[in-house]
């Protein structure tokens, strides 16, 4: 039944995902709260681990999630389910592109889904937020402001925001500088 399951969701996912991987997250958090397959916290894990892996983001991610709930099968249950709209679609369009590509109508889908694929990906950047400086309900409980956001948290992505800005590193250095943070952080118990 399971497999079921993984293959619906991530047909769902993968049908309506409109703008790249990171557009997937919201969905990604649907199913994270509807089946408990994983928490938020691992979904944030899982992005970080998806993004720092060859290949795209979004089949990444259901390989990663079919892998944790249901085994090597389940990861190529979810996978396939995931990339099965995109083909169709892409297939399809492709025979009709050409000859309709200057249609108002065609134009006007296009540049809707524009703007559905920006507002996926502000979703997904708010709910990684949220999940990596933000601890709203501790601070619902406590009331205090250290307990709302993530101190360690903000002064590595301040650190990473300056060091793009300034030197314009490759991605692989800031992932390394990240990560060898986040472990001394961890080793600390700032985290």
């Amino acid at each position: 039944m399971i497999y079921l399951q993984l293959f619906w969701e991530f047909l769902k996912t993968g049908l309506f995902t409109v703008g790249g991987g990171l557009a997937s997250l919201p969905f990604l958090y649907e199913i994270s709260d509807k089946t408990g397959w994983y928490t938020h916290a691992q979904l944030a894990d899982m992005i970080a681990i998806s993004e720092s892996t060859p290949g795209p983001i979004g089949i990444n991610m259901a390989t990663y999630v079919g892998f944790t709930s249901a085994g090597v099968l389940g990861a190529l249950i979810a996978s396939i389910g995931f990339i099965v709209p995109p083909v169709i679609i892409a297939t399809i369009v492709s025979r009709f592109l050409k000859k309709f590509s200057e249609n108002k109508y065609v134009k006007g889908a296009f540049y809707g889904l524009r703007a559905v694929s920006v507002a996926l990906v502000c979703a997904a950047l708010v709910s990684v937020i949220e999940i990596s400086l933000i601890n709203i309900p501790l601070f619902s409980e406590t009331k205090s402001f250290f307990d709302l956001v993530s101190i360690p948290g903000i002064i590595l992505a301040a650190i990473c925001w300056f060091v793009l800005k300034k030197k314009n590193p490759h991605p692989i250095v800031i992932l390394g500088m990240s990560a060898a943070a986040g472990i001394a952080f961890g080793f600390l118990g700032l985290i």
